[in-house]
């Protein structure tokens, strides 16, 4: 089956919501990365789309919902601190992960009680989830482990024929993958720094923790947890030395490689440029790409989490 790209129209958003109803695979723009999308309510689609990016069962889904009503479908309970994170942070790059209604296949949620859910913010992921009137399962639609796209057509040449169909909406404006945070215990945890931060959401309902990667083989609580993940095909590091045969990203102090990328002191500015800069230097032919450390501020931890677990994608072991 040939992937295509089309101009978003009213006609070709209700070929994707029959796609999406008829268990097929559509990859759809959201202001993080483009996503995978699915039924979320259909097991064997859900499944589909494993096989589609050779991930482990083991790593959750994020369900994508058009409104906070939505979550109904998909979730059994919706806390108070829910209510007042969506109000600020919906739509946008903030997937609450709360107990999950029955109807939810174990394959969407590693197995688990509970299931991340998110409202984008981009105008064709919303349009699309309102057509078919599903929530959308919708993991980055990439290689398991390789970098997020960020363009329709770097989702193309990672999956190919193995997606039905591309909606082109566009770079994707916040460039990595969305803060996960677990509403479904006792206390709030943060499973996965994004671009919404840690102060962010502590400003609105108080002090939260810090969880843990999952272990390997077991079921993740979270996306993105595993040690290699968000990578170019090339070795990159973090580091201060690059070699004559490197590409040097750095922000704050050029050093002599053979490709210098300068990028931006803001924090949302970089993240936009991440993956993009990555894809684009994978095209070239370069020993290793070396990334000069990010400030340590929480405004730079989900691009330091990024990093760090790609530059572990390059480790040997």
């Amino acid at each position: 089956m040939t992937t295509k790209t089309l101009k978003i129209d009213p006609e070709l958003l209700e070929r994707a919501a029959a796609l999406l109803k008829a268990g097929r695979l559509v990859a759809f723009p959201t202001e993080t990365v483009y996503g995978l999308g699915a039924n979320a309510l259909d097991a064997d689609a859900v499944r589909r789309i494993y096989a589609a990016k050779g991930r482990p069962s083991t790593s959750p889904l994020i369900v994508h919902v058009a409104s906070p009503a939505m979550v109904r479908k998909v979730a059994r309970e919706w806390p108070e601190a829910a209510e007042t994170l969506a109000r600020r942070f919906w739509p946008g790059p903030l997937t609450l992960v709360l107990p999950k209604q029955k109807r939810v296949p174990d394959a969407v949620t590693a197995g688990l009680e509970t299931v991340g859910v998110r409202m984008p913010s981009h105008p064709v992921a919303l349009a699309l989830i309102r057509r078919a009137r599903l929530p959308l399962a919708g993991p980055s639609a990439n290689l398991f482990t390789q970098l997020s796209p960020v363009t329709a057509e770097q989702v193309r040449g990672q999956l190919g024929d193995a997606v039905d169909l591309v909606l082109d909406g566009g770079p994707c404006q916040v460039g990595i993958e969305s803060t996960v945070l677990s509403l479904a215990g006792p206390a709030p945890v943060l499973l996965r720094p994004g671009m919404v931060s840690r102060a962010q959401i502590e400003s609105l309902i108080g002090p939260i923790t810090m969880g843990a990667d999952g272990p390997e083989g077991a079921a993740h609580t979270s996306p993105g947890q595993h040690v290699r993940h968000y990578a170019p095909r090339t070795p990159l590091r973090v580091g201060s030395d690059p070699g004559p045969e490197s590409a040097y990203i750095w922000w704050s102090e050029e050093l002599p490689a053979r490709v210098s990328v300068r990028m931006p002191k803001d924090p949302d500015r970089y993240a936009a440029m991440l993956y993009d800069t990555l894809y684009k230097l994978d095209q070239q032919d370069l020993g290793e790409v070396v990334v000069e450390s990010v400030p340590g501020t929480g405004d730079w931890d989900g691009i330091r989490d990024r990093l760090k677990r790609a530059a572990a994608a390059g480790t040997p072991g």
